[in-house]
């Protein structure tokens, strides 16, 4: 039981610390505007790492995948609604796949 109770505390600081470090760390500093707009990029690139695989293998044809991937961020750009962005890109996997293979 005395083993555990340690597991716990030790895995809780690990998860926690990391989150708390550079917020500490950071809280005080002026960054630069450079890596302020880079850090503002950050989640953007996680997503898009997360997903694109996703994108590639959600079809057995990749190319469906892609056009649909494209059309979305096409659409995106454009400040479309969040519906009109996804409903268009399910529509073009979906177009692409009846006429295309």
């Amino acid at each position: 039981m005395n083993k555990l109770i340690l597991l716990i505390i030790g895995m809780t600081l690990v998860t926690y610390l990391p989150r708390m470090l550079p917020m500490l760390l950071f809280s005080q500093l002026d960054l630069p505007p450079f890596l302020v707009k880079f850090f503002k990029f950050i989640p953007y690139t996680a997503l898009t790492a997360l997903i694109f695989p996703a994108v590639l293998n959600a079809t057995p044809d990749h190319w469906s995948g892609i056009f649909g991937a494209l059309l979305a961020a096409l659409f995106a750009l454009r400040e479309n609604s969040l519906f009109t962005v996804v409903f268009s890109s399910i529509a073009a996997v979906l177009c692409w796949q009846l006429f295309f293979i």
